[in-house]
């Protein structure tokens, strides 16, 4: 079936929800130069961009500036373009909390469209990955909300994280991320904040801002401990959590004893086995915690290059009811964690966005905001990436998304574009260019 686009899953459509999101942030600052929108579009089209720096971005626009300023109106909705100066110290100033409403309308908008259907796995259960990141570590540089790590020689080293979440499916490449949750220091703590609280809190919001969502959260097993479980039952989500045998030896001790054992192998060779559990308890210090278990090892055929293939291991702990019928269907949604760190992680930090890159650090909140309006232009890229025709014709035109991305951004440098719509049909079909002659 051809896919058509929905209008309010077009880059524009979105761009344009985010917003109007941003316009209903209440401004507490009077006396400034430019609205708060524009700041915050302007945060936002640096990611969306893929522009390496602030400072970059500033220089395209003070040495361009008739093309760049309007199409910053066209595509961005911003009026005027503060200095990347300007631009850290009123970011700086803003909690990121109040920037969670636009990813909520973003989901929003992926809900409406029935594209949430499409990831839907295990009897109409959405997959939500977690994962925590590091975007910030430094010997000098360092705000009032920093972690710290103090070390044997005196030295510290500051730095941020945090918690992320995605829905994810092993059928689709593309991920819907969700407000991240920033893992800080609140003023005058003197312990750090740790991923494990930043979890509470996710999936507390979570479940306020999505009550009835069907939903399996999946983790690594930093996740699979007793508080952990029973917060993720009290808040009604299912589970498939990942199991080490260095953390669970009471638990691999029973699958020992009594495991079922159950195989298949695919046309290629590939064999599948699996040994499961259900309905025991997740170690003895916590009886009454009682989960299923599944151990998987896949095994490739033999190459010519690798005439000896080492099987794969990986096991989880889950809630879900564990039986033959659900073993392959289990072991695809376990494995679809990773792409939180493939498809959301290293394609921060490895393909334009440069998440690792200290964009600004600030005083108060400006390292967490840039983060979250990164994560921001993430999701936008992810859902247009999924949803809107126009751009994967674009895409297909240009042949690799990289390509694409640097036809964006020299066009926006050099030419005056009207919308998005125009830019991409342009790069899709070729721009059509008319030469008026001046006879008289």
């Amino acid at each position: 079936m051809k896919r058509r686009t929905r209008k309010y899953l077009s880059k524009e459509g979105l761009l344009g929800a985010v917003y109007d999101c941003f316009a209903e942030i209440e401004d507490t600052i009077a006396g400034r130069d430019y609205a708060l929108t524009d700041y915050l579009m302007c945060g936002l089209a640096v990611f969306s961009l893929k522009f390496p720096s602030l400072l970059e971005f500033d220089n395209v626009f003070r040495n361009q500036d008739k093309p760049v300023s309007r199409n910053l109106r066209n595509l961005f909705g911003v009026s005027g373009v503060p200095s990347d100066s300007g631009l850290r110290k009123r970011l700086d100033e803003l909690n990121p909390r109040r920037l969670r409403g636009a990813f909520k309308t973003l989901f929003s908008l992926v809900q409406r469209g029935k594209v949430l259907e499409e990831y839907k796995y295990m009897d109409g259960h959405v997959l939500l990955s977690l994962d925590g990141t590091g975007y910030f570590s430094s010997k000098t540089v360092h705000c009032v909300h920093c972690c710290a790590k103090h070390h044997r020689d005196g030295s510290t080293t500051y730095y941020h994280q945090m918690l992320c979440g995605a829905m994810v499916s092993p059928d689709h490449k593309e991920v819907i991320p969700l407000a991240p949750e920033p893992i800080l220091n609140t003023d005058g703590a003197t312990k750090n904040d740790c991923e494990r609280n930043a979890s509470k809190r996710f999936l507390e919001d979570y479940r306020r801002e999505h009550p009835h969502l069907k939903t399996i959260i999946l983790e690594d097993g930093l996740a699979s401990n007793a508080p952990h479980i029973r917060q993720l039952e009290e808040q009604n989500l299912r589970y498939i959590l990942g199991a080490k045998p260095g953390d669970h030896k009471f638990l691999f001790g029973l699958l020992d004893q009594e495991a079922h054992e159950w195989e298949t192998r695919e046309a290629d060779g590939t064999l599948h086995q699996f040994r499961y559990l259900n309905d025991v308890p997740l170690n003895a210090s916590n009886l009454d915690v009682k989960v299923n278990m599944v151990e998987y090892r896949e095994t490739k055929p033999a190459t010519r290059k690798r005439p000896n293939p080492k099987p794969m291991r990986m096991s989880w702990v889950t809630d879900l009811p564990v039986h033959e019928k659900t073993l392959m269907k289990m072991m695809r949604a376990g494995r679809a964690r990773w792409r939180i760190e493939n498809e959301t992680f290293n394609t921060l930090k490895n393909h334009g966005y440069h998440f690792e890159h200290n964009f600004g650090h600030g005083y108060t909140y400006l390292s967490t905001v840039l983060g979250f309006l990164m994560l921001l232009a993430f999701a936008v890229d992810q859902i247009e990436m999924r949803c809107d025709k126009l751009f994967q014709d674009a895409l297909q035109k240009a042949k690799r998304l990289k390509y694409l991305r640097e036809d964006v951004r020299h066009l926006f440098r050099r030419f005056i574009l009207e919308s998005w719509e125009f830019l991409y049909r342009g790069i899709a079909e070729g721009f059509k260019i008319t030469v008026h002659i001046d006879s008289s």
